[in-house]
């Protein structure tokens, strides 16, 4: 069967750059996007603008002005779930089940705040709960099932996802802890790590580039992350993935780039 198109995209408020996944759209043709980072309720969520462009699958999560997680797809999906991790009532997951049997997780894990001390920074203690809660719901999942996983999850776990490691050691998103933590849930099942099965370990690869700086191009001090993970038995139908970066540089951007992966299931 040909090659499934899915994209994931913090978009750092939906109605705020509609007219940059109106771009987003055109230009690369998502069958499934994901979007994190919606920041609204879902009876206020702009469903009209996707169901006229062909998406009239979806599956929302959100909340007023925080969080959010979205589904559109071209294709029927069915079995909507949203998990509440740490029991917070925050909208940070969904969860959607593909015709054939594939199960879908879109996630938006916590920034952290700026202080790598959970014994200081709630924020950065919600963080490495929410990523053990994971970690714990991922070993249960079977070792021959059928998964993507997609979304920011604010971590940068290799060397080359971040622009310098020595100084970022000590930066939310790159610290010992998180890497630690974020490879204990990619090893509790065997996920693949999509983007990483294109582009080479020793390579740079960033999905996320700060506001601050001047020119973020120029700069280019950046972060992986956004992810796409898949099931160890969705592994041989990995066809082809892209960061589009040309999108960090579109008109009132949002700081993350959307991902691209194409897979055959």
């Amino acid at each position: 069967m040909p090659a499934l198109r899915l994209a994931t995209w913090n978009i750092n408020s939906i109605r705020i750059r509609l007219p940059l996944v109106d771009q987003f759209i055109a230009h690369a043709q998502p069958d499934i996007l994901c979007l994190q980072e919606t920041k609204v309720r879902d009876e206020q969520f702009p469903v009209s603008f996707f169901t006229e462009r062909g998406y009239h699958h979806y599956a929302l999560a959100g909340q007023k002005g925080y969080h959010g997680v979205a589904t559109f797809s071209r294709l029927p999906l069915d079995n909507q779930t949203r998990i509440d991790w740490c029991g917070r009532g925050d909208a940070r997951h969904v969860e959607v089940r593909l015709l054939d049997g594939v199960m879908l997780h879109n996630f938006y894990v916590p920034a952290g705040g700026d202080e790598p001390d959970p014994a200081v920074n709630d924020k950065f203690a919600h963080k490495l709960d929410f990523l053990d809660e994971m970690t714990s719901w991922s070993k249960e999942l079977p070792r021959k099932g059928r998964h993507i996983l997609v979304g920011d999850l604010n971590v940068a776990p290799l060397e080359t996802d971040v622009w310098s490691h020595k100084q970022l050691l000590k930066v939310v998103s790159h610290t010992p802890v998180e890497v630690e933590k974020i490879k204990r849930l990619q090893d509790s099942h065997c996920w693949v790590d999509a983007m990483r099965h294109f582009v080479p370990e020793e390579q740079r690869l960033y999905t996320w580039w700060s506001y601050r700086a001047r020119d973020w191009k120029v700069s280019n001090r950046g972060r992986r992350l956004d992810h796409v993970w898949v099931s160890p038995v969705l592994r041989e139908g990995l066809a082809a993935m892209q960061v589009v970066e040309e999108a960090r540089g579109w008109e009132k951007p949002s700081d993350h780039a959307p991902v691209l992966v194409d897979i055959s299931l």
